[in-house]
Order: structure tokens, then C-alpha cells, then sequence
């Protein structure tokens, strides 16, 4: 069950983030090409933490499909799920650990935590209007853009002494990491469901409110009352849609997204030039113009 989704049909985009960084920090801090092993180990255990919160996200959700294939939950029920994503955690766990690093240790066993609550912000919502939008940004943050900021420190600790390049690497990965989710709350409005491997519209019938519908709140104020019943009666999520797809929800988000990815590439362009670091410039090029 814990294999069933390292099966290498996933975009594999936080380990590579984390690779490219190891190496952009380690050329900046002494023109080494070496990727230390326990650098390897932070994009290993990024992507375990990733896919454990894959695995209970899709409890949470009572999802039945994820990167076009069956969940963990659909096929071995809700129980075996939770421990499923339990042992996943488990395996990332002892492999930090055994990295052996306490300031790595802190940075990344504050990614768990912030996936928890990150989650209990999902599970609430805001009544106040103007409180919304950035409640909806702290959730992003804590739910995607957290894991992709502390693997990247962590990488920059392990590879350079220097806090100034850990705050870069930091700063990069949560700018990015907001940024990559925006897109994926647009293509929830925009792309259809063969294309992202999981139902399109999905957010809405979870009763949560995305960008593109906090946006297009601001021109259709009758989108409100649907927010707040988290569009639960008959016709809401259609009507919703609809209104999104009227407004210009998925531009201004959109939008909203480029200007975290020049604060990304701000920050990335103060270390010393190398591919990986061009890499890391063009990849966030990517996250903007991705269809799935």
C-alpha cells in the first residue's frame, strides 16, 4: 500500500526543486558540483512527506481518484489508508534521523506540523470576508508551500554555512511553492479531468474556496452566501463555476501567482550563476504555464 504511489508517474516536482537547489547552493558556497548524499536524502524524504499527506488528504476528502489511478482509501479502506500514510511518515522519519542533523531535523519536523494545521485551516473557514483571502494564503502556505521552503533550507544547511543562502534557499521555495499551488487551484476551473489524473471542479465539491472563487467573489457578492454553506445545496457548485468562469477569477489568480514567481526568481538570482541555478529560474517559468 505504501509503494502504490512510488511508482514514478508523479510529477516528481519537490525532489527535483530540492536536487537542483542542493547543488545551486553547493557551487555558490565553494564551485562544488558534489550533491552530498544526505542532500539526495532531503529530496527522498520531501517526497515521502508529500505523498504520506497524498495518502491522508484523500481520506480526508473521501477522494477516489488521484494521478489518474484508484487512492490508497478507495481500494483498502479508510483504516488501512491512515496507516498506510502513518508508515510512509515513518520510513521519512528514520531517514532524517539518521541524517543526523538537529537543525535539519527542526526545520523539517516542522513541515508535519504545518501540514497538520495546515489542514485544519481547510476543515474551517473564514465568516468575515476581508479575512479570507489571507486565511486561504495561510493554508497554501502551510499545506504546499512549507515543504518545498524547509526542504530547501534544509538542503542549504547541509550544503553552506552561510544564513543569508539559507534564507534565499527559503524564501525561493515557499515563493514557488505558493505560486505552484495558485496554478492548481486555476486549473480546477480550466483543464479537464483525463489531463489532471483527478476530477476537475473537485474544490468546489469540497466546499472550499479557491482563489479564482475569492476573486471572483469581489465581482458577483451573491458568490458569498455560496461560500459560506460551502456551496452544499443543489446547483451551488455549477452556479459557482460559472460565476469564476465569468469573472476574471482566473486571471487576477494567475496573476497573483507570476508575481510570487518573480519574488522566487528575485531571490534565486542572488546566488553565484550555474545551470542548476538557471534551472531553478526556468522552473518557475513552468509552474505558471503547466497544464497538469
Amino acid at each position: 500500500m505504501s509503494e502504490y504511489y512510488f511508482d514514478g508517474k508523479g510529477k516528481a516536482f519537490r525532489p527535483i526543486i530540492v536536487a537542483l537547489m542542493a547543488r545551486a547552493c553547493n557551487i555558490h558556497h565553494n564551485n562544488s558540483r558534489h550533491v552530498q548524499a544526505s542532500q539526495r536524502t532531503i529530496a527522498l524524504i520531501a517526497e515521502m512527506i508529500h505523498t504520506a499527506s497524498l495518502v491522508h488528504d484523500d481520506i480526508i476528502d473521501d477522494a477516489s481518484s488521484r494521478r489518474g489511478k484508484h487512492t490508497v482509501n478507495k481500494i483498502w479502506g479508510e483504516k488501512k489508508a491512515v496507516l498506510a500514510g502513518d508508515l510512509i511518515l515513518s520510513a521519512a522519519s528514520i531517514a532524517l534521523a539518521r541524517i543526523g542533523n538537529t537543525t535539519v531535523i527542526s526545520i523539517l519536523t516542522q513541515v508535519i506540523e504545518d501540514l497538520v494545521r495546515g489542514e485544519f485551516l481547510q476543515l474551517g473557514s473564514k465568516e468575515n470576508e476581508n479575512e479570507r483571502f489571507a486565511h486561504y494564503l495561510e493554508k497554501t502556505f502551510k499545506k504546499t508551500a512549507s515543504l518545498i521552503a524547509n526542504s530547501c533550507k534544509a538542503v542549504s544547511v547541509l550544503g553552506c554555512p552561510d544564513p543569508v543562502v539559507h534564507e534565499i534557499a527559503y524564501q525561493y521555495g515557499k515563493n514557488i511553492g505558493i505560486a505552484f499551488q495558485l496554478i492548481d487551484d486555476v486549473l480546477d476551473f480550466t483543464s479537464c479531468s483525463d489531463q489532471m489524473g483527478k476530477p476537475t471542479s473537485a474544490d468546489l465539491k469540497l466546499g472550499l474556496a479557491t482563489g479564482p472563487v475569492l476573486f471572483a467573489s469581489q465581482q458577483f457578492p451573491e458568490m458569498n452566501a455560496m461560500i459560506l454553506r460551502r456551496f452544499s445545496l443543489p446547483g451551488d457548485v455549477d452556479r459557482a463555476r460559472q460565476y469564476v468562469l465569468q469573472s476574471d477569477g482566473v486571471q487576477q489568480t494567475t496573476y497573483l501567482a507570476q508575481q510570487y514567481c518573480h519574488k522566487a526568481i528575485r531571490e534565486i538570482s542572488k546566488l553565484r550563476p550555474s545551470p542548476e541555478r538557471d534551472a531553478l529560474i526556468q522552473l518557475s517559468e513552468i509552474v505558471l504555464t503547466r497544464d497538469k
